[in-house]
């Protein structure tokens, strides 16, 4: 995708105004142009610039204070210093305050195109720092894994006749099922593979923060807004953005959010310049959206723009046939991770596996297998591995250990600490899964002194 760039040009000379406008009219992109300082500023607080074009001796402040005022509101804006040849030694010690070339005068179109894109290259490469250094933190070996089940053939059935769209995607389906992995083969296959996967977890922000991250904000535009910050589409420009758990935005947020996908341009927090955006969007829930604009509570107009392509992932108690495929998978990253040579699991283990209904689905899969490869001591799984370490599969409960068999009381302990694992220790889910109050949970969590 490529970005038409929005330039603004600051000299006093008209004829370097006239110039430079036909230049990038020509190229297909927007310009303005000031001619003195106090001008530059007011068109460059009304509205976004991708770059700045400067000439140093300004009347009214000077290009100094000029390049200083816009490096201090929008620090990621390129500065161009367009000067005379007695002025190069100032162009320089402008460079050194934040300006991110300069170009001597007189200067021809090619010249001139050349600095634009330079200064439009260094600016995108900024931008996919901040992604890439949050990529690196977040970096998964875990490929989507999808075993041979007809509910999972229909998903990626869907999937391949959209992934070359640029269609909003809405993925529903339980905690656990992999709907961000599903967003990132639907993006890894797409026209837009190239460029940034931006996640944005809308369940884990609190509202007050909520538009500064999707939106950025600018340096004090609130207390502890100490530099100005690029938001979530920002960073995804020319890629796509997945916003998970999209149910968890109150309506503020999403008047806000819709007023963005329809206009493709978001407004930082503190400043009135609208800045454009080209990102395919993916949203995905756990919840029922329908039930949700049905209450109130969440915008019907916001929830037809999303569920363009809705895909519904089935929990894995769904698609039992692929659980097969998903252990192997497991098993051949956990042994590589904890270094180990795990050449399978039991009867009795696969047996158990199988009959457990997984409320945590794929999530919860992967952790029991995780702990038992790295707690395991033999060369395969056993179930008395899966007990003596409390890994989550309360079925295997139902086979004695050493002739032993277990009382309702350790089943019903095993299952509530499993169930709660699997929901990230949310009560209120649990309880739901559980069939019970949220009162009879914490008196049973009481009893068994469940952390």
């Amino acid at each position: 995708m490529i970005e038409k760039p929005n330039i603004l040009v600051i000299d006093d000379d008209e004829a370097i105004l006239d110039s430079c406008s036909q230049v990038f009219k020509k190229d297909g992109n927007t310009v303005k142009t000031a001619k003195d300082g106090t001008e530059g500023l007011k068109l460059f607080k009304k509205e976004f610039f991708h770059v700045v074009l400067l000439d140093l001796k300004l009347p009214g402040p000077d290009g100094m204070v000029v390049l200083s005022r816009i490096k201090e509101e929008n620090p990621e804006t390129p500065v161009i210093i367009i000067t005379g040849y007695a002025s190069i030694e100032s162009a320089v010690e402008a460079v050194k305050r934040g300006a991110s070339d300069y170009l001597p005068k007189p200067f021809t179109p090619g010249q001139l195109r050349v600095a634009v894109k330079k200064a439009m290259d260094n600016r995108k490469i900024l931008l996919e720092n901040i992604y890439l250094r949050e990529e690196l933190e977040k970096k998964s070996e875990f490929d989507m894994v999808v075993g041979k089940s007809k509910a999972m053939e229909r998903v990626l059935d869907v999937v391949k006749r959209i992934s070359s769209s640029d269609s909003t995607v809405l993925i529903t389906g339980e905690s656990g099922t992999g709907k961000e992995l599903l967003g990132r083969e639907i993006h890894n296959h797409g026209p837009r593979r190239k460029a940034p996967f931006v996640i944005v977890d809308c369940g884990a922000l609190v509202e007050t923060l909520f538009e500064s991250e999707l939106f950025g904000h600018v340096k004090g535009s609130f207390t502890g807004a100490y530099e100005t910050k690029h938001g979530r589409f920002e960073v995804a420009n020319g890629g796509t953005i997945f916003l998970d758990e999209i149910s968890g935005i109150g309506l503020n947020i999403q008047a806000k959010l819709l007023r963005a996908i329809q206009e493709r341009e978001v407004t930082r927090v503190g400043s009135t310049k609208p800045l454009r955006i080209d990102v395919r969007i993916l949203a995905a829930t756990n919840e029922n959206l329908e039930g949700l604009v049905r209450k109130g509570k969440f915008r019907e107009d916001l929830f037809y723009r999303l569920s363009v392509v809705p895909i519904h992932l089935p929990a894995l108690r769904e698609r039992k046939e692929d659980i097969p495929y998903l252990i192997e998978h497991f098993l051949q990253k956990y042994n590589k991770k904890a270094r180990k040579n795990i050449i399978g699991i039991s009867d009795g283990v696969k047996k158990a596996l199988m009959d457990y209904d997984w409320p945590g689905n794929i999530r919860e899969l992967e952790n029991t297998i995780e702990r038992a490869v790295v707690l395991s001591k033999g060369s395969k799984i056993e179930l008395e591995d899966l007990m003596y370490h409390g890994i989550s599969t309360a079925t295997s409960l139902f086979h004695p250990v050493k002739g032993k068999y277990h009382t309702l009381d350790d089943i019903e302990k095993e299952y509530i600490r499993t169930v709660l694992l699997a929901q990230q220790g949310n009560k209120s889910k649990t309880a739901k899964i559980l069939g019970i109050d949220r009162k009879t949970l914490w008196a049973k969590a009481k009893k068994y002194k469940i952390q």
